[in-house]
């Protein structure tokens, strides 16, 4: 085991568990931080932001995790880029595992976060975060005025959709089914949209594209196998997310989709172990929202730390 007890252990980086180690290392708390082999979260893949308080020119989301991580660190917070395997929740202190390595904690705060579903097909690796999204929020104004698609048949494909209409100069929603999971009002706003044109039964084969970035995608017909192409410069994948919760074995209270329940203020069903951003936030899902679930979680861990003695 390394370091005896800790105060407290943060598990996984990005804007929740940074602002999380900034709060709690100022706190005098000596946080120690497992920010993961991808440490920074989805916003490393996000290539500008433009929507976080304090950056009139945008920032680029990598420039933007390390400028948080370094000022963590300026205070004291601990950062080990490696994963960690299990916990063990059924008593203080609590266990963690990282490579075959124990520490052990008072308390902890879980920011893992949630990751976007892809799609998985050839050509996505390479166009992620050149032309290929998941949050129309964060990358929706670069496609001014150009042809976009949308993949998805729920709220957020429709609400991602409609969303776009005020950049973009067209906007294709892709569905594989002529069913729709969203709500009646969320579709017919985006089917009524002058905007937008809704492709059923398609789905995407492989991403186009030139050294510019993504000119368009093969859409596949599932009844019949056919073939089609269409054009684009912009792509947006809204099939869902799903929460990185799996180290915690079911240890801690989740949703049926496997998002942590808060049970009081940040506290999940296990006292003494916190989680905040998109390990939670099903409904916001933005790194200021994350950021401030960081903060209220160290504000919580120090309280409960002392009424602990």
């Amino acid at each position: 085991m390394s370091d005896g007890v800790r105060n407290v252990i943060i598990i996984g980086s990005g804007p929740a568990g940074y602002t999380a180690g900034l709060y709690s290392a100022r706190a005098m708390l000596d946080p120690l931080m497992f920010a993961g082999y991808m440490s920074g979260g989805q916003l490393m893949l996000t290539s500008d932001i433009e929507n976080f308080p304090g950056y009139p020119q945008g920032i680029g989301g990598p420039e933007m995790m390390m400028q948080l991580r370094e000022q963590a660190e300026r205070f004291g917070l601990q950062v080990e880029d490696k994963n960690v395997e299990r916990v063990d929740l059924s008593s203080r202190p609590f266990k963690v595992w990282v490579e075959g390595e124990e520490f052990q904690a008072q308390s902890l705060i879980i920011s893992t976060g949630a990751e976007s579903i892809w799609l998985g097909v050839e050509g996505e690796e390479a166009q992620k975060g050149r032309g290929i999204s998941t949050c129309a929020t964060c990358d929706g104004a670069f496609f001014r005025d150009e042809e976009i698609i949308v993949i998805g048949g729920g709220d957020s494909a429709m609400e991602e959709a409609t969303f776009l209409t005020r950049f973009a100069s067209k906007v294709t929603i892709i569905h594989r089914r002529d069913v729709f999971r969203s709500s009646k009002v969320m579709y017919e706003r985006a089917a009524n949209h002058p905007k937008i044109e809704i492709k059923t039964f398609r789905s995407v084969k492989k991403w186009l594209s030139d050294d510019n970035g993504l000119t368009g995608a093969v859409l596949e017909d599932p009844r019949d196998g056919s073939i089609e192409e269409i054009s684009c410069t912009g792509a947006f994948i809204a099939i869902g997310h799903k929460p990185i919760t799996g180290f915690l074995e079911s240890q801690v209270e989740t949703d049926d989709t496997g998002y942590i329940i808060h049970k009081e203020h940040t506290m999940t069903s296990v006292p003494g172990v916190f989680a905040a951003g998109d390990v939670v936030d099903t409904r916001y899902r933005q790194a200021i929202t994350a950021a401030g679930m960081g903060c209220q979680a160290a504000m919580d861990v120090e309280k409960w730390l002392e009424e602990q003695h």
